[in-house]
């Protein structure tokens, strides 16, 4: 069994279905998403609909990220919380639900099942008996369900991540524009920036291996040697 993680994915649902095809997921595998599925890229719609459907066909864990919850926020809130969202790539969201080619939908264009999704379908951070999986990051000296919902969706990857659990964190939200997978002890982020010219990364936890798929339709993979001091 391997346990693959995929990094932010931002609207880009080519790259997602290059990157699935490649690696191939079989039933016996599990597979994790570090959230931030919406906004920036050009195709948050195929983004929901194609989790969505992979969620009917098999064991998947989607996690929640900040994209995921300022989305909600544009829809539960006012003026402002809608401008905020807006500003980081909520417009792009949007021109994903228009009607017709050059048209941009509106929040009431958002299909019930893409809000059932966001709501109920997204969990904040997962622990398995080796690895944390967790949208941001974690503070190392609080327990998982204890975390604060600033640490978990909000917070960049600084120097070092090791929680006191000694499990290694996978995370995502913190772009490296690189392209390449950052490694610090106790953590590794693979946010490879894929809505910006970077690549969307799939890692093994296990094995550290990892593929990745640009929106041209390259594909390279290498292999991430965890920090252990």
């Amino acid at each position: 069994m391997r346990v693959l993680a995929i990094g932010d994915i931002h609207g880009c649902l080519a790259p997602l279905n290059d990157l699935l095809e490649w690696v191939n997921p079989t039933p016996d595998d599990m597979l994790i998403f570090l959230g931030d599925y919406v906004d920036r890229g050009p195709d948050t719609r195929g983004v929901l609909n194609r989790l969505s459907e992979l969620k009917k066909s098999r064991p998947v864990i989607c996690l929640r990220g900040n994209h995921e919850i300022m989305m909600m926020d544009a829809r539960r809130g006012g003026r402002s919380e809608k401008k905020t969202w807006l500003s980081v790539g909520g417009l792009q969201a949007l021109g994903s639900y228009g009607s017709e080619p050059g048209r941009s939908g509106t929040l009431e264009d958002v299909p019930d099942e893409h809000w059932h999704f966001l709501e109920n379908e997204l969990v904040d951070y997962h622990e398995s008996d080796l690895f944390i999986f967790v949208h941001a990051t974690v503070l190392c000296d609080y327990d998982m369900n204890d975390q604060p919902d600033y640490a978990l969706f909000w917070e960049f990857l600084g120097d070092a991540m090791r929680h006191h659990s000694k499990k290694t964190v996978i995370c995502g939200h913190t772009s490296q524009k690189s392209g390449v997978p950052k490694v610090v002890p106790g953590a590794v982020c693979i946010d490879t920036f894929a809505h910006g010219g970077g690549w969307l990364t799939c890692l093994d936890a296990v094995s550290g291996r990892y593929w990745q798929v640009n929106v041209l339709g390259r594909k390279r993979e290498g292999r991430v040697d965890y920090e252990e001091e």
